[in-house]
């Protein structure tokens, strides 16, 4: 058994098999997930596991040359946005609006669902390389 990083088999797995610009997408229960889309749902009940964990320890795991975000958030939840900002530092970012992000997150190779409950807790990662 693990003793450090990420316990969860299948996100271990995807973080292992993605490759450079391929997407990540961390989200809320809310967010539609298209059906031919990978889904690891880790959500437990609302607000477990949170957005902000879930996004700390992907980013301690995964390289990710950049990340997307829905720009509704700016009004809507800017206390994630914090935290995204914070967790993911000075990675490049860019924001689209929400139908534009639904729209990109399709391209996605597996979406994490957590159990946030607040406004546009989504964020699409693109994964760099380490060399």
């Amino acid at each position: 058994m693990k003793k450090h990083g990420i316990l969860n088999y299948r996100i271990e797995e995807f973080i292992s098999r993605i490759g450079h610009t391929q997407t990540m997408v961390i989200c809320d229960p809310g967010l539609p997930i298209p059906s031919e889309c990978e889904v690891v749902d880790i959500s437990l009940l609302p607000g477990l596991p949170s957005f902000s964990d879930v996004l700390r320890a992907i980013a301690e795991e995964m390289k990710i040359e950049s990340y997307v975000y829905a720009a509704e958030i700016e009004k809507a939840n800017p206390s994630v946005l914090k935290d995204i900002r914070e967790i993911l530092g000075d990675i490049p970012s860019s924001s689209v609006s929400h139908e534009e992000f639904k729209k990109m997150s399709r391209e996605a190779l597996v979406f994490i669902r957590t159990g946030e409950c607040s406004s546009y807790a989504n964020v699409i990662l693109v994964a760099g390389v380490t060399f």
